[in-house]
């Protein structure tokens, strides 16, 4: 096998400087499906593991920061409004009323007002979300 580079080092520093696009495109080819690290490494002349080192310095820059909480506002509920005249004395059953609004980071606002269960509040986030 013939090398087609050769590195003559001709000071008494010992340690190569890599530039960043060279760390970045020996990462890049050890990212890609079915690439081998050593075998890039040892193209590139640098130790298996230094490459793993670059692959976690370079990859620790890219990670997205994480949601910010918003504030919540818990408004005492509303109190029911009886109607004027009633038809009949029976019994009504307890209705819980309730209102949920949640306003995203993105400026969408989500408003659910009456009985809310928990399905149909995942089912109007993953709505919202899916936009």
């Amino acid at each position: 096998m013939t090398l087609s580079r050769v590195e003559v080092i001709t000071s008494v520093e010992r340690r190569r400087r890599w530039p960043r696009a060279e760390k970045e495109r020996l990462v890049a080819l050890a990212l890609e499906p079915g690439a081998s690290a050593s075998e890039i490494a040892r193209s590139a002349g640098v130790h298996v593991s230094q490459l793993f080192r670059w692959r976690k310095q370079l990859c620790e820059r890219v990670t997205p920061q994480l949601p910010a909480f918003l504030p919540v506002t818990v408004e005492p509920p509303m109190e029911p409004v009886s109607p004027p005249d009633e038809p009949s004395p029976r019994k009504r059953k307890a209705r819980r009323e309730g209102r949920i609004e949640i306003e995203l980071a993105s400026g969408d606002r989500l408003r659910l007002e009456g009985d809310v269960d928990g399905r149909t509040l995942r089912d109007a986030i993953a709505a919202l979300r899916a936009r």
